[in-house]
């Protein structure tokens, strides 16, 4: 394709995505004082420059990323754009190769774009998923993003998922960390249950008695909540199919997400949302960031941080929401019937039929998707018990030593803090015993959502 065709792809898209821009808390230059355990793991990250990209640049751009998509092809002329992008040396278009690798269709293309994101990084590949290892080093380096990147990141995806349109928008979230988790986005109305090509979110269980539930065994793992004195199992087994509730409990409306990736389920309040006309309906986006799956809000379209609750995008990031917590117990039906004996539990049908053991199968070896660097104060997937204090310090315990030292009958706290055992788990209670919203999750999920967590330790 000649020069002139070039430059009227990358006119289309700059007037598509006009006023579109990177918008997040760390889309700066950000490589200065890199923990020491980063450089040990991944070496030292290369020099990065600043400021706008080149025009000549921005057309090689438009040449890989967007004719290659908007005519499936791979051509003399994508191999000598891309040679361009390399000879330029900008390490911040790496993160771009990076997106486009999670979708490539061709081996020669995915092959190109491997080499050249390594030559622009400096790296060489040691494990046959180059895509994880390429990831994983933009992440732990912080390599920033150019100014224009969540435009091309935009069309990308948006090729892919048309659904995702309403999703890549402004917002206070980091572009650079979404990537694909490999499935659809669930956008089907509440109270739809009809299968899709998705992770399907269920409204409204039906549930039945602890007498009535004879398929669940003693010690499968079952998610306990109360609420006002109404007690809930929700099986591990459904919430792995599932991945997201939307439920009502003790007179209150709750959105329950599971990340299987990340060994955290955990339960919002869902009504009286500030700046919300309707009860937020949580979804999956089929996005991940670091290996945290990516919800959004039907209702409104809203992308809400997983992990923390807090809108980051659209009419309830405006309104500055931030979904209270209620406290999730991991723990054994045999031990949360005998606690809460009138519990009720989800229905077996709710499985679909499917009986994923994530955890100690697909998860069994660590994390599946690119999360750079974890913090090294303990192992990626040790279980902790995570829960924010009064003076807005998040805390960690590792899930089996605050269990050992609780059933021996020393006390487990941190400021105003106390563990306490419940029914088989391990629930955070203040200094008056009042619920503060606790959930088990792995320490790699926990310590990238709070990389200023405090660690209790014995």
């Amino acid at each position: 394709m000649s020069r002139p065709t070039r430059s009227r792809f990358r006119t289309l898209l700059d007037v598509s995505l006009l006023g579109l821009a990177l918008i997040g808390p760390q889309a700066a230059s950000a490589q200065a004082d890199l923990p020491d355990y980063v450089i040990a793991e991944f070496g030292t990250p290369p020099a990065i420059p600043t400021g706008d990209l080149s025009p000549d640049l921005q057309q090689a751009v438009a040449v890989v990323f967007v004719e290659s998509l908007a005519q499936s092809l791979w051509t003399t002329n994508q191999e000598e754009a891309l040679a361009d992008i390399v000879a330029a040396g900008d390490p911040r278009l790496a993160w771009l190769i990076s997106d486009m690798m999670r979708f490539t269709w061709r081996r020669d293309f995915d092959d190109a774009l491997a080499q050249a994101a390594a030559d622009l990084l400096g790296i060489e590949y040691t494990a046959f998923r180059r895509w994880d290892e390429l990831t994983n080093h933009l992440i732990a380096w912080d390599i920033p993003a150019y100014p224009g990147y969540l435009a091309h990141k935009r069309g990308i995806f948006t090729h892919f998922v048309p659904g995702w349109d309403r999703i890549f928008v402004e917002g206070d979230i980091d572009w650079r960390m979404v990537s694909w988790g490999g499935v659809l986005i669930d956008d089907r109305p509440f109270g739809m249950d009809e299968l899709c090509n998705c992770i399907p979110a269920v409204d409204n269980p039906e549930v039945e008695t602890a007498a009535e539930a004879t398929w669940l065994d003693e010690d499968d793992v079952v998610f306990g909540i109360e609420i006002n004195g109404e007690a809930r199992a929700y099986p591990r087994q459904i919430m792995e199919v599932r991945e997201m509730v939307n439920d009502t409990l003790g007179g209150r409306d709750l959105g329950i997400p599971y990340c299987t990736l990340c060994g955290a389920m955990q339960a919002y309040f869902t009504d009286d949302v500030p700046g919300a006309v309707t009860r937020p309906v949580l979804r999956t986006s089929g996005l991940l960031i670091r290996s945290n799956k990516v919800m959004y809000d039907r209702a409104t379209w809203s992308v809400f941080d997983t992990f923390l609750g807090r809108a980051v995008t659209g009419p309830l990031a405006e309104a500055g929401v931030v979904l209270d917590q209620a406290t999730v117990l991991t723990t054994t039906w045999g031990a949360w019937k005998e606690a809460h004996p009138d519990t009720t539990v989800l229905v077996e049908d709710l499985a679909l039929g499917r009986d994923f053991d994530f955890r100690n199968g697909r998860d069994a070896d660590g994390p599946i998707f690119p999360v750079g660097d974890v913090d090294p104060r303990l192992a990626v997937q040790d279980d902790v018990i995570g829960v924010v204090t009064a003076s807005g310090t998040p805390v960690a315990f590792e899930r089996g030593a605050a269990q050992l030292a609780l059933q021996s009958g020393a006390e487990v706290t941190f400021e105003n803090v106390r563990l306490a055992l419940d029914a088989g788990g391990i629930r955070a209670v203040g200094q008056d015993g009042e619920d503060l919203g606790s959930h088990q999750a792995f320490w790699f999920a926990w310590s990238q959502f709070h990389p200023d967590t405090a660690l209790w330790m014995p």
